[in-house]
């Protein structure tokens, strides 16, 4: 099945920042591997004659055909970080909208978690940092999380010192006068998340009036924790002429609003979003007793690879990392009462491969992305088959597979089957203890066979 992106340019949208430039001429577009549609369809939902290229990757005996970045007009030096850390053709997300970045056009990309919109985003914004920005920040990268804004700056930093420029993330929780002390010396690009950013620009630390590059990144997410406004506030404060690319998994409601608002005529890319489906893991449902459950988990961990835990609640992520590093367990749990700089610390160990179990509440969870996860554990079922699709679908990231255990005590028999009828799962709960040798191996053990 092919990526469709959808390319609107949309006329009339209000230009709520006078004066954005529309595009920088004279950059190269080689998006090749791109094909325009040989038809335009009108638009229904503008009520107006705008029409919608439809685009779509080309595909050659089922395979994809993929583009190199510097096909898209990605600098060499930029190239060559990239390809130092194995990172030569870009993902759809990236292959249709870096060439439209790149000559100054501002872009709305609708795509997933975990599809590669940092990049897509963060090469044209590093690359279009002029060099008079020297001293001062040019470029603005917003975020929800701090986790994200980690993630997104330890992804951005190589990059930007390819190009001679200096990068800070900004984000509560961690020192405020160490990043106004980094400000002082001077700082090209930054990534933060919105409250941070208002302290600053409050305090007088930093200005964004002459801010040329802004992106807003998840903007959905922005909008379900609340963060429209501020993100708004920062906005208004930008005087001068500015691209703005903002990435979101959905676009309608609050964030259309800000499309409307603070893009000039964007070019709309969408990638078709690859929903998680119970076909893409093996799931396994195991009936434990109170007394027994860490133990069961423990001995799940120690037969599989990487292992994400979900709990309900923040005190139970505490506990069950504990009872696990005492099982001999490497677990650390992640959740929002955590310093900053645990929080990271266990992100990274878990990343390096030097934690066997991370332990998170769905909310500290947000953001939070990590590849080749083998087990996804619900210690505590989820509320609803959302949330089931949502954690078990870190076992199923980027193509790959994985096992989602739920485990049940005798009074949630009831909910867990309500989820499974929801999702069509007809698998048997079978009844474990802790020394059962199945729990060494679940992906090769058939539930339907007992």
């Amino acid at each position: 099945m092919s990526n469709t992106t959808t390319s609107n340019n949309v006329p009339g949208i209000k230009d709520a920042v006078p004066g954005i430039k529309d595009a920088v001429p004279g950059i190269k577009d080689a998006a090749t591997g791109v094909s325009d549609a040989a038809a335009s369809v009108p638009d229904p939902a503008s009520g107006t004659n705008d029409t919608t290229n439809i685009k779509e990757i080309e595909e050659t005996a089922g395979q994809t055909l993929t583009t190199t970045f510097a096909e898209l007009g990605v600098d060499q030096e930029l190239v060559d970080v990239l390809t130092g850390k194995g990172i030569v053709e870009a993902f759809p997300i990236q292959e249709l909208t870096i060439a439209d970045a790149l000559k100054g056009k501002d872009v709305c990309g609708k795509a997933q978690t975990g599809s590669g919109k940092t990049l897509a985003f963060g090469l044209p914004t590093v690359q279009r940092i002029h060099a008079s920005a020297r001293g001062h920040v040019d470029g603005l990268i917003l975020v929800p999380t701090r986790e994200l804004a980690t993630q997104v700056f330890e992804e951005l930093q190589p990059l930007a010192e390819a190009k001679g420029l200096r990068a800070l993330a900004v984000y509560g929780g961690a020192d405020i006068e160490k990043q106004i002390s980094s400000l002082k010396r001077g700082i090209e690009l930054i990534v933060a998340t919105p409250g941070r950013m208002i302290d600053l620009l409050d305090r007088g630390a930093v200005s964004v009036a002459s801010v040329g590059h802004v992106v807003i990144d998840e903007a959905d997410r922005m909008a379900d924790m609340g963060f429209l406004p501020q993100v708004e506030w920062i906005l208004r404060r930008i005087e001068g002429e500015h691209q703005t690319l903002l990435f979101s998994a959905t676009l309608d409601g609050a964030v259309d609003s800000l499309v409307t608002r603070y893009q000039n005529q964007p070019v709309r890319h969408e990638v078709e979003a690859k929903e998680v489906t119970v076909e893409q893991m093996a799931h396994r449902f195991i009936t434990v007793h109170e007394m027994d459950r860490k133990k069961v988990v423990a001995a799940i961990v120690a037969g599989a690879g990487r292992t994400m835990v979900f709990c309900n609640t923040k005190r139970a992520c505490d506990r069950l990392a504990g009872d696990l590093e005492k099982l001999n367990v490497a677990a650390q749990p992640i959740h929002g009462d955590l310093r900053q700089r645990q929080r990271e610390k266990a992100l990274k160990q878990f990343t390096d491969g030097e934690l066997q179990a991370l332990v998170a509440t769905d909310v500290a969870a947000r953001g939070i992305h990590v590849d080749n996860v083998d087990v996804v554990i619900h210690y505590d079922p989820p509320d609803d088959h959302k949330t089931y699709l949502h954690r078990s679908g870190r076992t199923a990231r980027a193509g790959g597979s994985g096992v989602a255990v739920t485990l049940v005590l005798w009074n949630q028999e009831l909910e867990v089957k309500r989820i499974q009828k929801r999702l069509a799962l007809d698998i048997p709960i079978v009844e474990m203890f802790s020394n059962d040798p199945r729990l060494a191996d679940l992906p090769g053990w058939d539930p339907s066979a007992e």
